[in-house]
């Protein structure tokens, strides 16, 4: 086996996390202060106790003996590559993370990051978005990217306008009916 194909399948299996949405060239990586908390959080946890009960796994495997057959040292290696591929994952994005407060435009009615809007489409169906970070953004929660093309279409406008929004069955016209920030936190005592 030559040296190229054995990198190309190093590669594959070691290759950084499955692309998230990825940033416009040149693009900030917004985030609100809870999603970096959350990450933040999500990487301590994994350096501080998952990856060191997964080295002692390992280690424990590695006593017995054979190791090709070990499976608890086979998937135990597994384990520890994909938490080390996640650590270089999150180090990358909080490095390059804009916080972003919502509730800096609390009252505001035109839409920026962080804002949750109530739009109309052209058959007048209702429907609400949250505008958050690319790692944060949840659509089950009805939580959208900053960089997706809704809130892209939507990004500055403001209560009562008209937006288009680019679609693969062409375009659509939809309507801002609402603009709401979260409440400012309150000043600590």
């Amino acid at each position: 086996m030559n040296k190229s194909s054995t990198k190309g399948a190093d590669v594959e299996e070691d290759g950084d996390e499955a692309a998230p949405a990825p940033l416009p060239a040149g693009g900030k990586n917004y985030i609100t202060p809870e999603g970096y908390e959350r990450l933040r959080a999500e990487l301590l946890a994994l350096i501080d106790s998952e990856r060191p009960k997964v080295v002692e796994s390992v280690h424990w495997a590695a006593s017995n003996g054979d190791r090709s057959e070990n499976g608890d040292y086979l998937y135990g290696k597994k384990r520890l590559r994909e938490i080390d591929r996640r650590i270089r994952f999150l180090t990358k994005r909080l490095e390059i993370a804009e916080i972003s407060p919502p509730w800096l435009h609390y009252g505001n009615d035109q839409v920026f990051f962080g804002a949750t809007v109530t739009y109309a489409n052209e058959e007048g169906q209702a429907c609400c978005i949250t505008i958050l970070g690319v790692d944060e953004a949840n659509s089950a929660l009805g939580q959208v990217s900053w960089v997706s093309p809704v809130a892209r279409a939507l990004l500055k406008s403001r209560v009562g306008d008209e937006v288009t929004l680019i679609t693969p069955q062409g375009p659509e016209i939809l309507e801002v009916l609402q603009v709401n920030y979260p409440l400012p936190p309150a000043p600590a005592p």
